[in-house]
């Protein structure tokens, strides 16, 4: 017999059908997150769900079966049922959403003729009719049906749909209206005509994007704020991974009802630390809708079955022993995904920390951590568990909050791209922290990461950059470009990339705390020259423009720091501060106490009493007795609203910490302030300022502001609340969280006003695809490596583009040569092509300005003495250009990050130093232009050393050109021009190589789906 986990999953995978011509289309199954959040898998219909179908339409209410048939249909014929089971797969084509393996909804299409009647290719349009169980209608299942269909049906080659509506299914006709394809609607014999053009526009993948969004901020939404949890393998005696989690969910505070389940209390009901204990979930009696699962892997399938059967929503698996123990772990976690789906529950794990929600409503703490984190305005989610205790640790002896916090160890299911959808709109998060191992889904990644930014920082710290693999349990797509080009990626797309766990929790401080900088202006003022003096230095190996430093003098005291603070503050020309402070010393040469605090007082008088202090303060300090204490002290000079929803506006002291950490309250001792160097006092908000706004607020009104997808963040006011002035034990900790601060902020400046990708009438899309087609098609099946186009082929297909490449001649003898040369003209340079010598000209392979045959053919003998016979040096010969600088231009497909442009300087030393910028195609206009000027050599460009500045806008016009090739043609992976001189006037492209293969699969478009296990 087979478990009800075993009957569900080989339900929910029927046997391909018999017919050979049309196999069973595995690639069309797919995982789906609903709008509510739970998940529902999509798969084609086949004639061994014949049982299902009856079942499901016994359970659709007469009307909707009214709806779907246009008149009273109370059962399905012998007929219907073989007709709706019975698919081509090509012409005829049923999908299905099931949970637990039976079916919720059911989408099918048949193509038809312009008569409306039943057909075959080439006609390109097919009916297509819906029905949803009356249950599971308003979750969004449809949406995601027709998105899937309407991607089956392109496979197909059918171009549109027709459907026929009543009039009063008005939900159907909004799933089709809503959809965003071009559309026509007409009224027909008493019912709604619908005509949907199934080709993707702007409109219908922005619809897509915005539910992906939603329903997948939901499904996480779902996991942080159940309203009960169950602990599944909380042992008996004290001690053990359940008993740890089931206790810090009652230490948290948790305000929903708390379950605890042992297999082993078989005696009737029990207790365990206080809290109802049951054999089975299902023996709990009401619903659950999280489950802590910690028990051994050979036990977790018949938790999950039991959880499935019985209504849970979510799990967080803590248990180990899966894809990071080997390959028979990583099976076992396959399984584990496709079970706990099939039943619509999510999963956090496996291998997982926990997770943590510090709102009042919820105070969750469904972790391994032994203390909740104080409440704040921080959400951070983890790969490793350790490096979460690291950083909870970190931001609570900083005196920093959390908002939510997730360690989600294998991130088999849900991962980062899921809590960037939670956090991208939520407003008790205005800081996003990430540490990543590895990046399952790069491209989407980069496109969420780049929206969230738009609204509030993400900084990132990526692990595991230089083993050239992924950690154990992480399933992640083969990348081929170096860890350097990804974080120049990332940064294009607005993430702050940091190296180490320390940057990451102090870039986290500030910009939690801090108004955005409206520029690299710093201004420096302290009691000490030297300290001044580091910081100045620190400033501008950063980048930034440090103002000369305010000595007040080791005699300074607190009054004088707050008058200097209050003047910067105020002072135009400048847009931060950074205030230095060393001990005061006595007259005896002893410190003196208690100056720390009373120095921390008068910081915090300073930045009150600025009317709108919209620049963001730092303090560096160095053994400043009792400072950092004073500064981990909570006050606020002005009352807080009773609405403000942050720690600060709480009477509760906070008690979180590092997992690891002794808890004074659980030990009888009062609650210790953490010994954190944060300075935290009430800002007032800054009315009619130009300055960028805090993190994670931005002003709906200003012109050119990024709109998200769906409601705008910061169109809700935000609540009152404290903020923090960081302090730092080290100056270029100081500043380097501040340099972070301005780049961010100057993204956020230009990504409110983003480029464009520039049009060319000269462009021929058309004879350019004509081309490739040719050529990938002249061998039969394309060989998936790919093949290289001759020099004719680049130099059509480029020119296709507005690209010219200059004529090169090949000179196997000196007699073809000199006649090469006569036909291009004098001057001209001999070049050997082959190659171990190709674009190395330090090897004596180049000759230039060649202006006579006796000059040509001495070079030519010379070279062939020298490196070789000419079969082997394969020389050529090309016409002189102008004197310019000599660049290159690439494009390749990668398969983990998708089309990537670079650029650099041709030559030996910029490649052995990597001095090549990147950006992610398309390129925009502005894009051109950073990639440009981003290079260390870039100055070269621009009249370095009283050269001639080249023609920087025809170098920038190239790229673009290339980018738009790339983009318009998945089939060219690879593009390289080498080298390309660019003179003062005009520039030459000399050499050029293209390489056509299938285009690789896209993981960011088609409908949505969960990755696939």
């Amino acid at each position: 017999m087979q478990s009800a986990s075993e009957q569900s999953e080989a339900a929910d995978r029927p046997a391909p059908p018999a017919s050979p011509e049309h196999a069973y289309p595995d690639h069309w199954e797919a995982d789906v997150v609903l709008r509510d959040g739970g998940t529902a898998r999509i798969r084609p219909i086949t004639a061994d769900d014949a049982d299902r179908l009856v079942s499901f339409y016994e359970q659709v209410s007469d009307e909707s079966k009214y709806y779907r048939f246009f008149a009273p249909y109370p059962r399905l014929s012998a007929k219907d049922v073989h007709r709706f089971t019975h698919h081509d797969f090509v012409d005829r084509v049923g999908l299905a959403a099931t949970v637990g393996g039976e079916f919720i909804a059911t989408v099918r299409y048949d193509r038809i003729d312009e008569r409306g009647m039943p057909a075959s290719g080439p006609a390109d349009e097919a009916e297509v009719a819906f029905l949803v169980q009356d249950a599971h209608q308003g979750r969004g299942v449809a949406s995601a049906l027709l998105e899937h269909i309407a991607a089956v049906a392109r496979e197909r080659d059918i171009r549109r749909f027709a459907a026929e509506v009543l009039p009063a299914n008005n939900k159907m006709i909004k799933v089709f209206t809503d959809a965003g394809y071009t559309q026509k609607r007409s009224f027909e014999d008493g019912s709604v005509r619908l005509h949907l053009d199934l080709e993707p526009t702007d409109r219908s993948l922005a619809v897509q994007r915005a539910r992906e969004q939603r329903a997948e901020a939901r499904s996480v939404q779902r996991l942080l704020t159940p309203r009960s949890v169950v602990v599944v393998g909380a042992g008996r005696a004290p001690g053990g991974v359940g008993r740890t989690v089931l206790r810090n969910l009652i230490g948290a505070g948790f305000t929903g009802r708390v379950h605890a389940v042992n297999a082993a209390l078989t005696d009737g009901p029990a207790e365990l630390d206080g809290i109802p204990a049951h054999p089975s979930v299902g023996a709990i009696g009401e619903p659950v809708d999280l489950a802590i699962v910690a028990v051994p892997a050979e036990r977790v399938p018949e938790v999950v079955a039991d959880c499935g059967e019985h209504g849970v929503r979510g799990l967080v698996v803590l248990s180990a022993g899966y894809a990071e123990s080997g390959p028979a772990g990583r099976e076992r976690q396959r399984q584990l995904v496709r079970q706990a789906r099939s039943y619509g529950m999510r999963i956090i794990g496996p291998n997982a920390f926990g997770i943590i929600n510090t709102s009042e409503d919820v105070r969750l703490n469904a972790s391994l951590a032994p203390h909740m984190p104080a409440a704040g305005r921080i959400g951070l989610f983890t790969q490793s568990g350790a490096i979460g205790i690291a950083l909870l640790a970190g931001l609570h002896r900083h005196g920093a909050g959390l908002s939510s916090f997730i360690s989600a160890g294998n991130r088999a299911d849900v991962s980062g791209n899921d809590f960037l959808q939670h956090w991208y709109d939520d407003p008790d998060t205005d800081v996003v922290l990430l540490y990543l191992e590895s990046i399952g889904n790069p491209r989407k990644f980069t496109r969420l990461a780049r929206r969230t930014a738009a609204v509030k920082p993400v900084v990132v710290v990526k692990g595991a950059r230089h083993s050239g693999s992924a950690p154990p349990g992480h399933r992640v797509p083969v990348t081929r470009i170096p860890h350097a080009t990804v974080s120049a990626l990332l940064r294009q797309a607005g993430v702050i990339r940091v190296d180490t766990v320390t940057e990451l929790v102090d870039a986290g401080l500030l910009l939690a705390a801090q108004p955005l900088p409206a520029g690299p202006r710093v201004a420096i003022l302290g009691n000490s020259e030297s300290l001044g003096l580091l910081t100045y230095d620190a400033c501008l190996t950063e980048g930034l423009r440090p103002l000369r430093p305010l000595d007040l003098t080791t005699a300074a005291g607190p009054a004088d720091f707050r008058d200097a603070l209050a003047a910067a503050l105020a002072d135009e020309t400048s847009d931060a501060v950074v205030v230095t402070a060393i001990p005061w010393v006595g007259e005896n040469g002893a410190t003196e106490s208690g100056d720390g605090e009373v120095l921390a007082a008068s910081l915090r008088e300073a930045v009150a009493s600025v009317p709108a202090p919209a620049k963001p303060v730092v303090v560096v300090h160095v053994e400043m007795g009792g400072l950092a204490e004073a500064l981990a002290v909570a006050t606020s000079t002005r009352p807080v609203s009773a609405g403000a929803r942050t720690a600060s506006t709480t009477a509760r002291p906070a008690t979180g910490g590092a997992a690891g950490a002794d808890a004074g309250s659980e030990r009888g001792a009062p609650t210790q302030a953490p010994s954190a160097p944060v300075l935290r006092t009430a800002v007032p908000a800054a009315p009619g300022t130009a300055a960028p706004a805090a993190p994670g607020r931005t002003d709906p009104t200003a012109p050119g502001t990024a709109a998200p997808e769906t409601t705008d963040p910061a169109a809700v006011p935000p609540p009152d609340r404290q903020a923090t002035i960081p302090a730092y034990p080290a100056a270029e900790r100081a500043v380097r969280a501040l340099a972070e601060a301005v780049r961010y902020a100057q993204w956020r400046r230009q990504a409110a006003e983003p480029g464009r990708v520039p049009e060319y009438e000269d462009i021929d899309e058309g004879g350019a695809a004509a081309l490739i087609e040719r050529v990938l098609g002249a061998g039969g099946d394309p060989d998936a490596r790919g093949v290289t186009l001759g020099t004719a082929d680049v130099g059509e297909l480029l020119s296709r583009y507005g690209i010219t490449v200059l004529p090169t001649l090949p000179a196997p003898t000196p007699d073809e040569a000199v006649a090469a040369a006569r036909r291009l003209g004098y001057p001209v340079a001999l070049k050997t092509t082959a190659p171990h010598l190709r674009h190395r000209p330090d090897l004596g392979g180049v000759r230039l300005d060649l202006a006579t045959e006796e000059q040509l053919r001495t070079a030519y003998a010379e070279v062939t003495e020298v490196l070789g016979k000419p079969e082997e040096l394969q020389p050529v010969v090309q016409a002189m250009v102008p004197r310019g600088v000599d660049t290159l231009v690439r494009s390749a497909i990668d398969p983990a990050v998708g089309a990537v442009l670079s650029f650099g300087l041709s030559g030996a030393a910029s490649e052995l130093l990597g001095d090549t910028a990147h950006r992610l195609v398309p390129a925009t206009d502005r894009d051109a232009a950073e990639l440009v000027r981003s290079i260390r050599t870039a100055p070269l460009l621009f009249g370095w050393r009283g050269s001639a500045p080249v023609d920087t806008p025809a170098l920038e016009e190239l790229l673009l050109r290339v980018s738009r090739l790339v983009d318009d043609h998945p089939e060219v992976v690879a593009v390289s021009l080498e080298p390309v001189v660019v003179a003062p006037g005009g520039l030459s492209v000399l050499g050029a190589t293209v390489r056509l293969a299938p285009p690789p699969p896209r993981t960011d478009l088609g409908p949505r789906r969960l990755p696939s296990y």
